[in-house]
């Protein structure tokens, strides 16, 4: 089982941890800030060293309770005591753009009560898919003003682990199309940008909006009759 040292520290960009398995080029630890992927953002990449040895870690993911990283060359044995460090610009830019896309899809839902049926993000740029009918330049560019209001009102961000029967009973918890939380899973993880947001998610995001900095709408497409798609980008 790997202590997931990033859902409560987004960051922490440096961590020692103890080998508990390896297969192949894969190696579990026993605790990992390395974000593995998943709700459309990217996982983590970086390195794991231990005394002269460095390793480059180029993947990461997850599998039932354990974190499994991609190590390059021959990688350590279980027991070894290594430090992970995170390629923290990559990171850092990944929290302003999940951020970012949390802000968008709580403006949205705000102001039109529009679902989101899609989703994916690089490091600072991202596109949402949402249930409108129609979009036209003038509409994207008035959802750009909104969303960097938001940014610079400076809106804490804030994270809680709920029992599963308790986070439910917030309402509009999900706001994605379709409920991507399996019934497994019995603790759920929320992130709340006070005031404007809140949502079940498992990413990694920024403190405070204002450090998102300036949003800027990219394109708007359509992608079916009640589906249109919104790209963004960080300045």
């Amino acid at each position: 089982m790997t202590e997931l040292l990033y859902q409560t520290d987004y960051y922490l960009r440096e961590f020692t941890a103890t080998v508990t398995a390896v297969q192949g080029p894969e190696v579990a630890l026993d605790r990992s800030a390395f974000y593995p992927g998943g709700g459309g953002q990217p996982g983590d990449v970086g390195t794991l060293a231990a005394s002269i040895r460095i390793w480059n870690v180029a993947k990461v993911r997850k599998e039932g309770d354990a974190v499994w990283h991609t190590a390059s060359a021959e990688p350590p044995t279980p027991g070894t005591l290594v430090t992970g460090h995170l390629d923290w610009e990559r990171r850092y830019r990944l929290m302003r753009t999940h951020t970012a896309l949390h802000i968008l899809c709580g403006v949205i839902w705000r102001d039109f009560g529009v679902q989101v049926t899609g989703g994916n993000m690089e490091p600072g740029q991202a596109r949402m898919d949402f249930e409108f009918d129609r979009m036209v330049g003038e509409f994207a560019r008035e959802i750009e003003k909104r969303i960097n209001v938001e940014v610079e009102a400076a809106r804490p961000v804030r994270v809680a682990i709920l029992p599963r029967e308790e986070a439910f009973q917030i309402p509009d918890l999900i706001r994605t199309k379709i409920n991507l939380l399996p019934p497994a899973i019995q603790q759920v993880r929320t992130v709340e940008i006070v005031g404007l947001d809140l949502q079940a998610d498992g990413g990694t995001h920024v403190a405070n909006t204002r450090e998102v900095g300036t949003i800027r709408v990219v394109g708007y497409e359509s992608k079916g009759r009640i589906n249109k798609r919104l790209r963004i980008a960080l300045s």
